[in-house]
């Protein structure tokens, strides 16, 4: 599979719903060597170009077709809700009592660093779970969102386009 297309800047092409650019606008004159599947296999890619000495300043990797993927990762209920607010409470205390130790009085930082935490918790968790209730069963679910794209490509400027791309063919990276 040959990728010899020349990016020339932002296209005219429109996406079927007739408001942005179909092709991404890309670094005018970019040269695409390789496109991947995923990122790791473009990162990779280009960790090998690297390693070849292949000057990667030229180069960049561009994800295309970019969609916004949210996991569900357990349901929301008050149990969770206090948990993760005493958590996050409790870490930020921790990190107000260890400064106020530092230019603080002469306390006992130890007492000083187990109160800020459970003093932390136990705020957090209040807050938590005024928040929770403020939401009224809106968005019941914990979820973490990533940014992905259908395609990586790996870009070169054209004056070394040829080594980057016979280097990945001779060593099987070019593609998936």
């Amino acid at each position: 599979m040959s990728h010899t297309s020349t990016v020339a800047g932002p296209s005219s092409a429109t996406s079927p719903c007739g408001s942005s650019p179909a092709v991404p606008p890309l670094v005018d004159g970019q040269v695409v060597v390789g496109s991947y599947p995923t990122y790791d296999k473009a990162q990779r890619a280009m960790d090998f170009l690297a390693d070849q000495d292949f000057p990667v300043a030229k180069s960049a990797i561009i994800g295309s077709d970019l969609r916004t993927v949210e996991t569900i990762v357990a349901r929301l209920t008050w149990a969770r809700a206090a948990a993760g607010g005493a958590g996050s409470g409790a870490w930020f205390g921790l990190l107000v009592s260890l400064l106020l130790g530092l230019f603080g009085s002469g306390a006992n930082p130890v007492l000083l660093a187990v109160g800020g935490a459970v003093y932390g918790a136990l705020f957090g968790a209040v807050f938590a779970l005024v928040a929770y209730a403020g939401s009224r069963g809106r968005r019941d679910f914990v979820s973490r969102r990533d940014l992905v794209a259908a395609r990586y490509d790996i870009v070169t400027e054209p004056d070394v386009a040829d080594d980057a791309r016979n280097l990945l063919i001779k060593h099987g990276w070019r593609t998936s």
